[in-house]
């Protein structure tokens, strides 16, 4: 048999704290602190609570080339047995399906090139079954004023660098159309949904933001397109997986979108109910998951890291692809007199179940959505010009 540790692999010292009747009663500060080491790889599910024996055991065994397991099964063969039931360690050829599970992980990792530290906090950073919205209600932290409340003043809102006698101003231009646009873009938590969203509109909204334009071929096996939306490295790595709401001639479900073919590829429908799986996708945030259409942003992180391997500013740049497309989104919608909107306080687990995806493939970074805007304001919007909701 031989083995190797997993790809990615960073330990944490974690200090607990609780209370203590002993040392309050002798007079100290009634707190006992105990210390836990943790292992943390992107390829597992959850953190693994290990000992000094398992650290030191994992500091010896290097992640790259097979090795041989006889001398340390005869040294530590319960903790070698352990280690790779947890996936922490990997044998290159075993019968059992669950350390079988954890190499094909871990070698897919290995393929697709991630940068290790943006890895783990890709995946560790990711939610399921979390309702934001009920976690501000219960905290009171919902307004601008529970939250200076709670938290005290924010840092200041504007930063000056200089002493103002020194500024030089600049002239003011009148609006044009285009300000006039950007004056309306605001985030919608008030949509009508009980009005369709006409499939001409839908069908324009996704040719302008994820469609794309024009293709450049090298070769067969290179292709590269042309959006309406900036993107690292020119990869436009980011997919649309799309839940339908109330769209006319589209029936109700999940799709894929085809950038090159603008069109829709139905996938098996949610587990739960299209509302409540929409509801669950934007983490219970529900004034959002009325949106006639949601977009789940995906990154194939294979696509960028093929030519930013192991790269400290790939995650970083689709991070920004993700920001690119929210706003182009933004403004389409704006300018067809749609609302719209975009989250990252999302359920990343559930919506990954739901459209068979994989965090460290293909995971969502974000959730943006569009659709007819209500007649009143029942959840409130920050509008302070008063270039949405009308001040009378």
């Amino acid at each position: 048999m031989r083995i190797r540790r997993c790809a990615i692999l960073y330990l944490e010292p974690r200090e607990d704290a609780g209370f203590d009747l002993a040392s309050l009663l002798a007079g100290e500060a009634g707190i006992r602190r105990s210390l836990r080491w943790l292992a943390l790889a992107p390829h597992l599910d959850a953190e693994v609570e290990v000992d000094a024996a398992a650290r030191e055991l994992l500091g010896r065994i290097g992640p790259g080339a097979w090795a041989d397991a006889a001398p340390w099964l005869r040294t530590h063969p319960a903790l070698v047995a352990e280690l790779l039931d947890r996936g922490l360690l990997l044998c290159e050829d075993d019968a059992d399906a669950g350390r079988r599970e954890h190499r094909r992980r871990d070698e897919a990792l290995r393929e697709t090139h991630w940068w290790p530290p943006a890895a783990l906090v890709h995946r560790l950073g990711r939610w399921q079954g979390l309702d934001s919205a009920a976690a501000m209600d219960a905290a009171e932290m919902n307004t601008a004023a529970d939250l200076r409340r709670q938290l005290g003043a924010p840092p200041p809102h504007v930063v000056e660098r200089g002493e103002a006698a020194h500024r030089q101003a600049l002239p003011r231009q009148d609006d044009g159309e285009f300000e006039r646009l950007l004056a309306r873009r605001a985030t919608c938590r008030n949509f009508d949904a009980g009005r369709a969203l006409p499939l001409p509109a839908f069908a324009r909204m996704l040719q302008r933001v994820f469609a794309a334009q024009a293709q450049v071929r090298i070769g067969d096996d290179a292709v590269f397109l042309k959006k309406h939306t900036p993107s690292g490295g020119g990869l436009h790595a980011t997919e649309a997986y799309l839940i339908v709401r109330n769209v006319e001639g589209v029936a109700p479900g999940l799709y894929h979108y085809h950038p090159l073919e603008h069109a829709l590829e139905p996938m098996p429908p949610p587990p739960a109910p299209l509302a409540q799986f929409a509801a669950q996708a934007v983490a219970g945030q529900r004034w959002f998951a009325d949106a006639h259409a949601l977009a789940v942003l995906a990154p194939r992180y294979a696509r960028s890291f093929w030519k930013y391997r192991r790269h400290a500013k790939a995650y970083r740049a689709l991070l920004l692809d993700v920001g690119h497309l929210s706003q182009t989104l933004y403004l389409s919608a704006t300018e067809l007199g749609l609302g719209a909107f975009v989250t990252s306080a999302i359920n990343e687990a559930d919506i990954e179940r739901a459209f068979g995806l994989d965090p460290l493939a293909d995971g969502p970074l974000a959730v943006c959505g569009f659709g007819w805007r209500g007649d009143r304001m029942r959840t409130s919007e920050f509008d302070p010009a008063g270039e949405v909701w009308r001040q009378e």
